[in-house]
């Protein structure tokens, strides 16, 4: 009886836990922060809320390192920013940490510049729940709501629907627990 009842909760958990994933309450700010990752849906995301009026500038965390074809993605960076109508009121914040929890303390640097105290983040709907998790806890100073970037051909809710979905859960699934239990405690 009790491996029938762990089945069924296994069973009801796995087909909800694309949905825990996603926090989409976008609030508004002194600033939209696009975090470092996918590079399309989260930029277009925050440029709409920009055009929404949640806030009046959007900082993009660009990783400061990386290059990719021998072009550092700072230039890359600048380069699509100057693109933009909205040039004016987007900047370009480099950060050095591979990870959310290392890159919570390169953007403070930046919001600190900008004089922010509200922050709307941006950031793809999977990796929403554990990244405004992980920036409440590394810059409690900033009051935080998030906007999640959908991506069909990354993830969807009903995750076993699809390859790419599925290997998508399950690994932010590995790292909310680590979140959980060993990043936030140290």
């Amino acid at each position: 009886m009790l491996l029938i009842v762990f089945l069924v909760s296994a069973f009801i958990f796995s087909l909800t836990s694309g949905r825990f994933f996603l926090v989409d309450h976008p609030q508004p700010a002194d600033v939209i922060v696009v975090l470092a990752g996918e590079t399309d849906q989260r930029p277009r995301r925050a440029l709409e809320l920009l055009a929404q009026g949640y806030a009046h500038q959007v900082i993009l965390d660009v990783p400061a390192e990386a290059k990719v074809f021998g072009i550092s993605t700072h230039q890359i960076a600048q380069d699509y920013v100057s693109q933009l109508p909205q040039r004016e009121s987007v900047s370009i914040c480099p950060i050095f940490g591979l990870s959310t929890k290392t890159e919570a303390p390169d953007s403070g640097r930046c919001l600190a510049k900008a004089g922010a105290h509200k922050v709307l983040l941006v950031t793809s709907d999977y990796h929403t729940r554990r990244a405004l998790s992980t920036f409440q806890h590394e810059l409690p100073q900033y009051q935080f709501s998030i906007a999640a970037a959908h991506d069909p051909r990354q993830f969807g809710i009903p995750w076993w629907g699809q390859r790419q979905w599925a290997k998508l859960n399950l690994d932010e699934w590995l790292r909310l627990v680590w979140w959980a239990l060993v990043d936030r405690w140290r």
